[in-house]
């Protein structure tokens, strides 16, 4: 005998409502936010308020002033550095925590996330008792001798915002690759011993293919956070170090232009997205997010 069909589409029925809740919330605090960002990024400011008077005048605010392009190209830059450098600071750590006992795994990935248990803002201001006139680094280079008096451009500077965002974002790029190496099969590692390579030629030619999806992975969650970075160049960056994100915020809490603030922040997703696009023409995305 079949089924009646009835019996058949409830179990459906019972599988698409458990959909709705997830489905829900990306529409209220993902989809809803984005439509409205856009919307208000044509509406008007005035010294009373924004009004919905919608026009293109923010965003020929942004493309008339070069500052605009020449902090969004900076922000970029210092996003593709900071991925570049973390990338060479958490592959070697992965790899050694990877090829470590299962107990000493779990000791070192313990205290790789350590740091990470305190606040985003309380690792950020860490910097300034190390950098500053009084810190540690011209503590300890007055005390050996090297210098004569204490380094001002350690602090507010460029370098400083590479420095706290490596630090601030190595986790995200380490623990992908980490995943992706410990996945691997020690047996195919033996078996390019057994065909005679060597460890270099067995690391470049076994080892970091199968580990790229995680590579890939972590370099693409580094490049957008580090693009949409407030707190580390706000507080350390000075004059030279700031990225886009610090030109958005006084929009909403200094100036109180919304209107250009949502354009602002339209123009640095738009960018960033396209960026994503070009990024997936040549790897596909499905690779870097699903594994492989």
């Amino acid at each position: 005998m079949t089924a009646p069909t009835g019996s058949i589409a409830a179990p459906r029925n019972y599988k698409a409502l458990l959909v709705v809740p997830a489905a829900l919330w990306l529409l209220v605090f993902a989809v809803a936010p984005l439509v409205l960002l856009v919307t208000m990024s044509f509406w008007t400011s005035t010294i009373f308020g924004t009004t919905r008077d919608l026009s293109l005048d923010n965003y020929r605010v942004i493309i008339s002033d070069p500052v605009y392009a020449q902090v969004l190209l900076q922000t970029l830059r210092i996003a593709a550095t900071v991925t570049f450098i973390s990338l060479l600071v958490s592959y070697p750590m992965a790899y050694f925590i990877a090829s470590r006992s299962t107990r000493t795994k779990g000791i070192f990935l313990v205290l790789m996330f350590l740091p990470f248990w305190s606040s985003y803002v309380v690792r950020t201001f860490v910097w300034l008792p190390m950098l500053g006139r009084t810190g540690l680094i011209n503590a300890i280079l007055l005390k050996l001798g090297i210098i004569s008096e204490p380094l001002d451009w350690l602090l507010y500077n460029e370098g400083t915002t590479h420095i706290a965002l490596v630090y601030v974002y190595t986790l995200f790029m380490s623990l992908p690759i980490y995943l992706s190496l410990d996945r691997m099969d020690p047996k195919l590692i033996e078996a390019a011993a057994d065909l005679g390579a060597g460890p270099f030629r067995t690391f470049f030619r076994v080892v970091l293919p199968l580990s790229m999806p995680g590579v890939l992975s972590g370099c693409v969650m580094v490049f957008l956070l580090a693009c949409g970075a407030y707190v580390t160049p706000q507080l350390l960056g000075g004059t030279t170090g700031i990225m886009f994100g610090n030109i958005i915020a006084p929009q909403y809490t200094v100036t109180n232009n919304w209107a250009l603030g949502a354009a602002l922040s339209v123009v640095l997703i738009v960018v960033v997205f396209l960026c994503l696009v070009i990024f997936g023409r040549r790897v596909r995305l499905n690779d870097i997010f699903m594994g492989g």
